[in-house]
């Protein structure tokens, strides 16, 4: 595989367990499978205004499928898949791309550090309290049950006296369910024959949920140091 091939793959979290390193100590992992994916669509500047490639990931029936999706991955030459995800590239590693290609967790060989997205678990309606963790009212003689509630709300208006509460302001709502995207993760290991990494620590999402792999784009001195060898 070309070294200039992008080290971006769609993966499914399995789900979490511990290795042990050189010395002994246990490590937190989250098992990702992590391809195989296709190249189903390439677009180019010249033709979309922008360059980046389509993966798709994880076989399904065409009878689960659509019309329109079969007929879109049949013109890459490869069979229905369930998840389609776009990545941006630069015109070299698009350039290294064709309809069909296969990917896997060789494209994350040279890479020692990604940043992974996905989905929260979602959690509900929840109040100021589980969602932000407010302290809440007094819960003193005298006070009526309003223990729980966030307190003034309008009070907080912006300087212009409207009366509006400001924008951002915390308050009760669906707490979950949102993109969380987990950065400079460290790959801890990779198995070829499965199409399994290893990921250090926790990752968004349930089990079975779709997260997006790619290269971490900013980092730290002390993991720099590493990711440069």
């Amino acid at each position: 595989m070309p070294a200039t091939l992008p080290a971006t793959l769609v993966g499914k979290k399995v789900g979490m367990t511990r290795v042990f390193n050189a010395d002994g100590r246990n490590i937190p992992v989250t098992v990702i499978q992590a391809g195989p994916c296709f190249v189903s669509q390439l677009k180019r500047s010249d033709t979309d205004g922008y360059d980046a490639v389509q993966l798709a990931f994880d076989d399904v029936k065409p009878r689960n499928s659509t019309v329109p999706m079969i007929g879109h991955d049949a013109k890459a030459g490869i069979t229905p898949k369930r998840h389609h995800h776009e990545f941006p590239l630069d015109p070299k590693q698009a350039d290294a791309l064709e309809l069909g290609q296969q990917l896997t967790v060789d494209a994350l060989n040279d890479t020692k550090f990604v940043d992974i997205s996905g989905t929260s678990k979602g959690k509900g309606f929840a109040g100021v309290m589980k969602r932000w963790g407010f302290k809440g009212q007094l819960a003193t003689h005298g006070v009526e049950r309003k223990h729980r509630s966030p307190g003034s709300v309008s009070g907080r208006a912006s300087n212009l006296g409207t009366g509006k509460p400001k924008k951002g302001i915390r308050m009760s709502g669906q707490q979950g369910n949102a993109r969380i995207t987990a950065r400079s993760c460290e790959i801890v290991g990779i198995d070829k024959t499965n199409n399994l990494v290893w990921i250090k620590g926790t990752l968004p999402g349930a089990n079975q949920g779709i997260l997006l792999i790619r290269p971490a784009k900013r980092l730290y001195k002390s993991k720099a140091r590493i990711a440069n060898g």
